[in-house]
């Protein structure tokens, strides 16, 4: 069980030693780690956020390929963190392990499902975690590369860097402080001609005709959205409960476990979900892939806000909650939904809450988008210390 010293991030510590020689020059050495309750490690249970879970599945016999990675690669793994249960939420939350604290804002959630992870690495437990996050721009790329098992390469400046302007305004705080200082870094960098803006709503809505088969879904109408990234959030929880159901339905009818707020009622509603228009799913997936790509190219970037609003606050009501992770994930279903890439990118902090930006880049562009975080990094703190100074 997590304990306060660690502000609750694992369910269970212990050390496991790189698998190398601790001679040899390696991309990972001297680098700490923590794994998501979701991946296997040979002799310990894979609790995946649950007890119900744990007690009904056997000690893993071999060790997932991301941690092994991790070993090979020099790194020592340092303990399992807690994750929402069954992955099945964005909030943070676990009743049976509790919830991790959100080191900038302790009356606040931290987010999920890899709410252990994020907490082990912002509260400096950790240099990097499975749910993979990383304490700064350098490790994520290292650990990205050993990861992926992506050569070194020289980076490469990016074509454009596109700002979705229509998304933006979906923050709860002035847009500006967000992409103010991303553009001022660009410019600073590669010259601001490669800024580029474009209301990403409308080009999806041109782009993606299927999307029409979800116009009119729940809360798609509503004010703080943009219609067509709403509906596209609908598509994708339309899969989601289609891939729980089909992952876990079984499990979940047999055993009936004790499972949390909100959680309980979302596992019940996919496991008594119908597949109905799935192939209008794969549909839209296709046709956002393809528009995304025409509209980045090889090299280009798609700026959006990682999340739409502050973070809720610690025992929201189960129903505030579902409206916030509706808001979410019609900006996270963009990458979930093209197979692009992403890298969230934390930008200080606006009235004592973070800020942060996501980059995305075309699907098998990792690589590329791993070292031009890196290069922006340096630039990106400069501007942040210069927006918290001014205090816009």
């Amino acid at each position: 069980m997590a304990g306060e010293s660690d502000y609750g991030a694992f369910t269970e510590k212990f050390i496991i030693q790189p698998s190398s020689s601790p001679d040899q020059e390696l991309p990972l050495k001297g680098l700490t780690f923590a794994v998501k309750d979701i991946l296997d490690m040979e002799g310990y249970v894979t609790g995946f956020g649950n007890p119900d879970w744990a007690r009904t599945h056997s000690a893993a016999t071999t060790t997932a390929p991301a941690v092994l990675a991790m070993l090979s690669g020099g790194a020592t793994c340092m303990g399992r963190t807690v994750m929402d249960e069954m992955a099945y939420s964005i909030n943070g939350e676990n009743k049976h392990y509790g919830t991790p604290k959100n080191i900038c804002s302790p009356d606040r959630l931290p987010g999920g499902s890899s709410s252990g992870s994020a907490v082990a690495v912002a509260g400096m437990l950790v240099d990097f975690s499975l749910g993979w996050f990383a304490r700064d721009a350098d490790i994520l790329n290292r650990v990205g590369r050993v990861l992926l098992q992506l050569p070194e390469v020289e980076p490469v400046k990016p074509t454009h860097i596109t700002i979705a302007e229509d998304c933006f305004p979906l923050l709860s705080i002035p847009s500006h402080r967000v992409t103010s200082v991303l553009v001022k870094s660009v410019e600073k960098l590669f010259g601001g001609h490669i800024v580029k803006y474009a209301c990403l709503g409308d080009y999806v809505k041109d782009n993606v005709p299927t999307l029409k088969h979800f116009k009119g879904d729940r809360l798609e109408n509503q004010e703080y959205n943009v219609a067509p990234l709403a509906a596209l959030s609908s598509a994708y929880r339309r899969l989601e409960r289609s891939e729980f159901k089909n992952n876990h339905g079984e499990w979940v009818n047999t055993i009936k476990p004790d499972l949390g707020p909100g959680i309980s009622e979302r596992v019940w509603a996919a496991v008594r979900s119908t597949d109905e228009n799935l192939d209008v799913c794969h549909s839209v997936k296709t046709e956002l892939h393809a528009a995304l790509t025409a509209l980045l190219g090889d090299h280009g970037i798609l700026a959006i806000p990682t999340v739409p609003g502050l973070p809720p606050k610690l025992q929201t009501e189960p129903s505030t909650l579902e409206t916030f992770r509706f808001r979410a994930f019609s900006l996270l279903s963009i990458a979930g939904m093209s197979s692009f890439c992403q890298v969230s990118i934390p930008l200080g902090t606006y009235d004592n809450l973070p800020v942060s930006v996501s980059l995305l880049a075309k699907h098998g562009s990792d690589g590329f988008l791993l070292n031009l975080v890196e290069t922006l990094y340096g630039t990106l703190r400069e501007q942040i210390d210069i927006a918290q100074e001014l205090s816009y």
